[in-house]
């Protein structure tokens, strides 16, 4: 019966953690975005955005809607690759979404295509301050 206990202790611990695990994670050339993955980091950018560097939201449109982090685009993960004509390869970006695999699904799916400015920002629920409705 324990082993039972820690078995399932050990597989939830890691189904908690996986996600988490893509935070942070950058492409070939990402690697200037690292500084802001703090939140408070992150806060500044948007009180003072920089035009080279977007910052993605990958949630369905409607989670976007009901709160998203200040400045965010909405590029759903299941229509961004249909509007790469609107995404310039140049351009830096820091994607976000629930808890960070669907963001790190978008960026491998991305990078395949020649992006290299990219950092998973990892799930939204780490922005501690207000979120803007549409």
């Amino acid at each position: 019966m324990m082993k039972k206990y820690v078995l399932l202790t050990v597989v939830l611990s890691f189904v908690i953690l996986l996600p988490s695990c893509y935070e942070g994670y950058t492409s070939k050339d990402g690697e200037p975005l690292k500084k802001y993955l703090p939140p408070e980091k992150l806060k500044e950018l948007t009180i003072n955005p920089d035009s080279s560097i977007w910052i993605i939201d990958v949630r369905p449109k409607d989670k976007y809607k009901a709160g998203h982090i200040p400045t965010a685009k909405s590029y759903p993960s299941s229509v961004i690759m249909d509007k790469l004509d609107e995404l310039p390869k140049e351009q830096y970006l820091i994607l976000y979404c629930e808890t960070g695999g669907r963001a790190q699904s978008v960026i491998k799916k991305l990078e395949e295509q020649g992006y290299t400015k990219m950092m998973n920002w990892g799930g939204y629920k780490r922005w501690p301050y207000k979120l803007v409705e549409d």
